[in-house]
């Protein structure tokens, strides 16, 4: 049961990234980028096993996080290359050593039709940082408070992040703590205390609707507010992301919690849950292959959307919703066949 619920908190966190990126939210009154990817960091904690000594866990964790982020990589290079004559535009920064093998764990943002996946490599640097943490015994309130204190220190480097191995490092340090709430919640407060009372639930509404008061959203002058942007280091306020990364995560585990019984035995979400590295990979194309068709459908010139961003798709008035549902499907079923191609592959090499 508790592998069903991680999947399927998994698949929500994946349907609030994909949201996000097409600027609105599926839980009300936490935004877009107010605690999205917090959520995957505090998954990678509740499924964080201690049990592995470093060399293996690196190993792992490479197999696992890096070896895909780099087939990815190269694969969307290709295509990069391959589309630029079609469309008119190169979306990528140049092609070099330092591009495109430093500059993943920099900024994730060496290729734009996989930017998203710029949470990878600093999942992985993430995940190496805890582990070595893991080592040092101390008391959990002392170790949890000096993840704390790294948070708070990671959103006052913020005028430094123009350094780019400096915002590397607000990345990192803003991140650990809430792999380690994972790791908590997993194994010290799930099963053991009640946090899903009406009371809770009525604070944190109340909670976040103090923090909304701080938020800036409402038109792109006023700045960030309420969200932030963890790629950038990008914070509006002190302690606000660091509350509404809670909020959101806590919000996040009670809507599994209430539905899990309704919910669980739901095949798709089973498989968004279970793609979610997939989605994230794909879900770019897949609206930018939407878009295109939408422009030449409706013959307006590519040029429309080569002078925006890869997030800019068209008419979002009366489309976002088809952008979600069909890069969705789309997304989580191409992993489905991804992983059907990596098992009839593994097992021809086992016949050889």
């Amino acid at each position: 049961m508790h592998n069903n619920k991680i999947n399927l908190l998994k698949a929500l966190a994946i349907l609030a990234v994909v949201s996000g990126h097409l600027e609105f939210s599926i839980i009300p009154m936490f935004p877009p980028y107010s605690f999205q990817v917090i959520l995957f960091f505090f998954i990678a904690g509740m499924v964080f096993n201690n049990k592995y000594g470093f060399f293996e866990f690196f190993k792992k964790r490479t197999k696992s996080l890096m070896v895909p982020y780099c087939l990815y990589a190269l694969f969307y290079l290709g295509l990069t290359i391959l589309i630029t004559p079609l469309i008119g535009k190169f979306w990528a920064m140049p092609v070099t050593l330092q591009n495109e093998f430093l500059m993943p764990f920099l900024t994730g943002h060496q290729i734009d039709l996989i930017s998203p996946l710029w949470f990878v490599p600093q999942l992985f640097i993430s995940l190496i940082v805890y582990k070595i943490f893991s080592y040092i015994k101390c008391n959990e309130v002392f170790k949890t408070s000096v993840f704390l204190l790294l948070t708070l220190a990671a959103i006052q480097l913020q005028p430094l992040r123009e350094n780019l191995y400096i915002l590397l490092i607000i990345r990192t340090m803003f991140s650990l703590l809430f792999i380690h709430l994972g790791y908590l919640y997993k194994n010290k407060v799930e099963g053991k205390y009640e946090i899903f009372t009406p009371k809770i639930f009525f604070a944190v509404l109340v909670l976040q609707s103090l923090l909304w008061l701080t938020n800036k959203d409402f038109t792109a002058m006023d700045g960030i507010g309420l969200s932030f942007i963890l790629v950038w280091g990008e914070f509006d306020n002190w302690i606000v992301p660091v509350l509404t990364s809670i909020t959101g995560i806590w919000m996040s585990l009670f809507i599994i919690e209430i539905l899990y019984e309704k919910i669980k035995d739901w095949k798709f979400l089973h498989l968004i849950g279970q793609n979610t590295y997939h989605i994230m990979a794909n879900h770019l194309i897949v609206f930018n292959i939407i878009t295109y068709a939408f422009l030449a459908l409706k013959g307006i010139p590519f040029d429309v959307k080569n002078n925006a961003d890869i997030y800019w798709f068209y008419y979002p008035l009366k489309t976002t919703y088809f952008y979600f549902v069909t890069g969705i499907i789309t997304t989580t079923y191409l992993g489905v066949l991804l992983k059907c191609l990596k098992g009839k592959l593994f097992l021809n090499q086992m016949h050889k």
